[in-house]
């Protein structure tokens, strides 16, 4: 498709919310209007709007003052597979799925969308890479907190996320001193520790525990006992939501069954603190910080990487380079096509200079 044939596009906004997503939208839609005179949609709550045929069109006013807004103007959900989607319950409670994709094929044509910019994690793009199987045509740009999507160095909302979990860190150790205790933080990141690891190097934190590097308890405990020992009354310990024990499982906090990813893990951070005090007789509190870390405004790196992000993507699609995720390598803006980072992760390799920068300042990782 050359530039000239590509004449409305839309943009969705998928699964958990970020900082930095309306910076994404805000770039892609005013390059398209101001420079290229193009029409644009706004796709309601991720793949669930293409599914239900929530669509708009967007205005200039509707994405201006949006650039240091946290969350998403086109709204967000992370229960809308188009190739699983619950359409209702059977007598047993039990959700009922169907394959929705010619729903969703249906309502693009008669929206005359010619490209999609998805704005997503894993999940989202193995959803467009779904959809882009059927005809649909789209670019990616990454987006998670998380930091795990495979094929960039970065995504946008990490930063900040990292920045607020810094903070709360920093505001833990005051208490931690105050009255002598292990306080646990427990931080977002599913199966991938890199916003623990950074916020905890970041923080100071005496203890980082991360789902790549299962931790043995006693070794967890024997670090706090051994600051006790040095005069230092309190420990502070970072653990990521999808940190396990050496040989154990992940702490899952519920099952949504009619997601796409059903699992959600959470209250590893109240565990431990429960056995470091019953083995250890230390006393102990966990914080877990939830959706704070996913919301507010986005710091300025974020910002302008949203918007770098935003602007390949429109240049991608007005190219006719489809069914490809914008993404940074190396300090540059490039991209990948989808099947490189469907239905993958990238996680923290166990030889990460920070892992081993954190070793060498004291930090445990509770495996040595």
């Amino acid at each position: 498709m050359s530039r000239t044939s590509l004449r409305r596009i839309g943009i969705l906004t998928g699964g958990g919310d970020c900082p930095g997503l309306n910076a994404v939208i805000r770039a892609v839609a005013k390059t398209a209007m101001f420079q290229y005179k193009l029409e644009v949609f706004g796709i309601e709550d991720g793949f669930l709007g293409l599914i239900e045929n929530r669509i708009h069109p967007l205005s200039v006013d509707d994405v201006s003052n949006i650039l240091t807004r946290g969350g998403t103007i086109l709204g967000t959900s992370n229960r809308a597979n188009p190739a699983r989607f619950a359409v209702g319950k059977d007598a047993d409670g039990n959700p009922i799925f169907e394959d929705v994709t010619p729903r969703v094929l249906q309502h693009a044509r008669e929206h005359g969308l010619d490209a999609i910019i998805c704005i997503g994690g894993d999940g989202t793009m193995t959803g467009a890479a779904g959809l882009a199987a059927h005809g649909l045509r789209f670019v990616g740009v990454p987006k998670t907190i998380d930091n795990d999507l495979m094929g960039t160095d970065i995504t946008f909302g990490f930063q900040t996320a990292v920045s607020i979990a810094t903070e709360a860190l920093d505001r833990i150790h005051t208490t931690a001193s105050s009255h002598h205790r292990v306080m646990l933080v427990e931080i977002m990141g599913r199966n991938a520790g890199w916003l623990t690891l950074h916020s905890g190097l970041a923080s100071g934190a005496d203890v980082i525990l991360i789902p790549e590097i299962p931790y043995d308890l006693a070794k967890v405990g024997a670090a706090c006992v051994a600051r006790s020992k040095r005069g230092k009354a309190f420990t502070i310990i970072a653990v990521s939501e999808g940190a396990r024990p050496v040989g154990g499982k992940q702490v899952i906090q519920k099952i949504v069954k009619d997601s796409p990813d059903p699992v959600r893990l959470g209250g590893i951070s109240q565990v431990l603190a429960e056995q470091i005090e019953q083995e250890f007789g230390l006393e102990c509190r966990a914080t877990i910080l939830g959706h704070v870390q996913r919301g507010g405004t986005p710091v300025a790196f974020d910002r302008v990487l949203a918007t770098l992000f935003g602007h390949k993507a429109l240049e991608l699609a007005l190219a006719g380079e489809f069914n490809q995720l914008v993404v940074m390598q190396s300090g540059r803006i490039t991209s990948v096509p989808f099947e490189t980072v469907a239905g993958k992760q990238r996680l923290v390799p166990v030889d990460h200079p920070l892992i081993e920068a954190a070793r060498g300042v004291g930090t445990s990782f509770g495996d040595e």
